[in-house]
C-alpha cells in the first residue's frame, strides 16, 4: 500500500527532503507529493529575508538553546510583523481608537494556534535551508549523505498562492526546475492561510492549473501564467480529482485500531510505571509501546 504524502508550508520542505531521501534509498511508498504553498529553493524567499541574515540567526541560536525551543510569541511576532498594517496597526484602530471588535472566524482561530519550534529543528532550518539554500543545491544531508531533489520521480502537485507573504508562488514554482517528474502546478487567488484554507462552501476565489511532465520543457512564472487556463472556486476539488487519478481502485478501509498482522506486536508497559519498570528487560530488537 503506498501513501499520498502531503505538506504544508514548512512541512512541505520537510516532505521534500522526505521524498528525495526515500527515492536516494530506493524506498518505493509514497504514491505522489502535495505541497502546499512549500518551498524547496531559498533564493527568492520573500519578506521573510527581511529578518533573516547571520546575526539574526546566531541571536536566535543564544536565545533558543537557553530555552530549548523559539516560543510561539516570538513566533507569531515576527510573521505579524510581515503584514503590520492588517496584523498589528489596523487592529490597534478598530479595538483600541474605535472600540470595534472584529468578528471571529475560522482563520483567527487557525492563527491563535501557534506551536513552539524545537531548537535543533529551527537552526538547521534557519541556517542550513534559508541561509544557505543547501537543499536545492544538493548539499543537505539525510543519515549523513546528501539529498536531491531531482532523485524525486513521483508525480508532484504543488499549491501557490498570489499573494502569499511567506512563501511567495515564484519561489514555490521553482519546484519545476529541481525536481524531475511531472509537476502539476496550481496558483490560486488568496494569500498563505486563506488560499489554502479555501473549502469550496467558501464563495469567490479561482485559480490557475497546468501540468508539466518530466519530458517537457520548462515554462517561466510570467509565460505559465498566460498560458494556464483559469477556473472559478475552490481548488480543493481540483485536487481531489488528481489524487482520484493517481489512486487505484477503492477499497474498504482497515478496522479502526485493528491489528495488522505483518507489523511487529507491541510489548505494553503498564499505565503507571514504578522504577522497576524503567529498568529494561525486553531481549534485543524489542518494540515497546
Amino acid at each position: 500500500m503506498k501513501v499520498h504524502a502531503v505538506g504544508y508550508c514548512l512541512g512541505g520542505t520537510l516532505l521534500s527532503i522526505a521524498a528525495a531521501a526515500m527515492a536516494r534509498d530506493r524506498d518505493e511508498r509514497l504514491q505522489t507529493v502535495s505541497l502546499l504553498a512549500a518551498q524547496v529553493d531559498f533564493r527568492e524567499a520573500g519578506e521573510l529575508t527581511l529578518f533573516i541574515n547571520e546575526g539574526q540567526v546566531h541571536f536566535l541560536e543564544d536565545l533558543m538553546r537557553s530555552q530549548g525551543y523559539l516560543d510561539t510569541r516570538q513566533m507569531a511576532g515576527a510573521f505579524q510583523l510581515l503584514r503590520s498594517n492588517d496584523l498589528i496597526w489596523s487592529r490597534l484602530v478598530r479595538h483600541y481608537l474605535m472600540g470595534e471588535r472584529t468578528p471571529l472566524n475560522d482563520l483567527m482561530a487557525w492563527n491563535a494556534d501557534a506551536t513552539r519550534m524545537p531548537y535543533r529543528m529551527h537552526a538547521d532550518y534557519l541556517e542550513q535551508l534559508f541561509l544557505d539554500n543547501d537543499l536545492a543545491e544538493g548539499r543537505f544531508r539525510v543519515d549523513g549523505r546528501p539529498v536531491a531533489v531531482s532523485d524525486i520521480r513521483t508525480p508532484i502537485f504543488a499549491v501557490g498562492t498570489e499573494r502569499d507573504h511567506v512563501a511567495p508562488w515564484r519561489s514555490a514554482f521553482k519546484i519545476h526546475l529541481l525536481a524531475d517528474t511531472d509537476v502539476t502546478f496550481l496558483l490560486t487567488t488568496g494569500g498563505h492561510n486563506a488560499g489554502i484554507v479555501a473549502d469550496p462552501d467558501r464563495p469567490g476565489g479561482r485559480f490557475q492549473v497546468l501540468t508539466k511532465s518530466a519530458t517537457d520543457h520548462y515554462l517561466d512564472p510570467d509565460n505559465w501564467t498566460r498560458i494556464a487556463p483559469w477556473h472559478q472556486g475552490s481548488w480543493w476539488p481540483e485536487w481531489t480529482r488528481w489524487l482520484a487519478a493517481h489512486s487505484g481502485n477503492p477499497t474498504r478501509p482497515p478496522a479502526l485500531g485493528g491489528a495488522n498482522p505483518r507489523l511487529p506486536r507491541a510489548v505494553r508497559r503498564p499505565r503507571h510505571l514504578c522504577p522497576a519498570d524503567l529498568i529494561p528487560d525486553e531481549p534485543a530488537g524489542a518494540v515497546t509501546a
